[in-house]
């Protein structure tokens, strides 16, 4: 007993230098960029920058005359982004210390008081969303949706309750298209929702393989996903029918030529294919993570070539 008891204090003395040992190698800089999730504003920032654009280019709004537009879009939207991060990381920080991923959060490692951060995370959003008032009302009001989507629909009510929180989520994931568009044109065009639609479809199988690859993180953290609560044959399934959804959307794109339409439609071929051709290959993971890097490229071409299409 004495020597059970001893190894038991020996593994908690452990655990204690090692979390002393990473909080003593962070910094404020890196604990401010993994609470506001640097990653997903970044990748967000591309999505709502190619709605501003485009609705630039098809309202025939010149690009360097309206920068003080620009400017507010992005910085308003990176700051609601950001904001509602913060509120994510807060709320989850008993459950991120469970993932791998998750648990040198700042919220989790005790180097940031979540009261704090909290109040810095609402300041975010307010402060965003009256940059985005600069610009239209709209833009404004498709901003506090996207805000109440992250935070009350999918973070506090439907994450740790519904397999459907992954579809849930998608509508936060989608919105910044439609606010870059808004912020210029508030008449929301047919191709701004041809963006939505695209993010919003897209998020699903992305998210598939990323919850595929962590599902022993997630069933410990009793998070609901997909492939914990399915299992791997039924998500892989959802992963290539939400590919499926997203083969007719490029043609509500046909006003940025047909070279743009016929490339989204390899894009969408290659993804489906690749989830065919490794369908029956035994490792489920390795299936997974071509799923998720060949998800990561799709957007970024994607977006990217939405706007090169309109300089040629």
């Amino acid at each position: 007993m004495a020597d059970l008891r001893a190894l038991s204090e020996s593994a908690i003395d452990s655990s204690k230098r090692s979390l002393d040992s990473k909080v003593s190698k962070t910094t404020a800089w890196k604990d401010f960029m993994s609470l506001i999730k640097i990653g997903i504003v970044n990748s967000n920032m591309i999505t709502t920058f190619t709605g501003l654009w485009l609705a630039l280019h098809f309202n025939n709004e010149g690009f360097f005359s309206n920068w003080g537009i620009i400017l507010l879009t992005l910085i308003g939207s990176s700051f609601i982004i950001a904001g509602s991060c913060v509120i994510n990381n807060v709320y989850d920080r008993d459950i991120d210390p469970l993932m791998e991923r998750t648990k040198d959060r700042p919220t989790v490692t005790g180097t940031t008081n979540p009261i704090k951060a909290a109040s810095f995370g609402i300041a975010l959003i307010i402060f965003g969303l009256l940059l985005l008032l600069m610009t239209t009302i709209s833009a404004a009001i498709i901003g506090m949706i996207g805000v109440f989507s992250y935070v009350v629909l999918y973070t506090m009510w439907s994450k740790r309750r519904y397999v459907s929180n992954t579809i849930v989520g998608s509508i936060s994931g989608a919105v910044p298209p439609l606010i870059g568009w808004a912020a210029v044109d508030p008449n929301l065009d047919i191709i701004a929702w041809a963006l939505f639609l695209i993010m919003f479809a897209w998020q699903p199988p992305h998210f598939y393989a990323l919850a595929m690859r962590r599902a022993n993180e997630y069933r410990a953290a009793g998070v609901p996903m997909l492939p914990v609560v399915k299992g791997f044959d039924t998500t892989k399934k959802h992963t290539l029918a939400w590919i499926i959804v997203l083969f007719p959307i490029p043609f509500m794109l046909t006003s940025l030529g047909m070279p743009f339409v016929i490339l989204a439609t390899i894009l969408n071929i290659g993804w489906l294919f690749l989830g065919i051709y490794r369908y029956n290959k035994r490792d489920d993971i390795k299936w997974a993570t071509s799923m998720f890097v060949y998800s990561l490229q799709y957007m970024t071409i994607m977006f990217v070539s939405m706007v090169i299409v309109t300089l040629l």
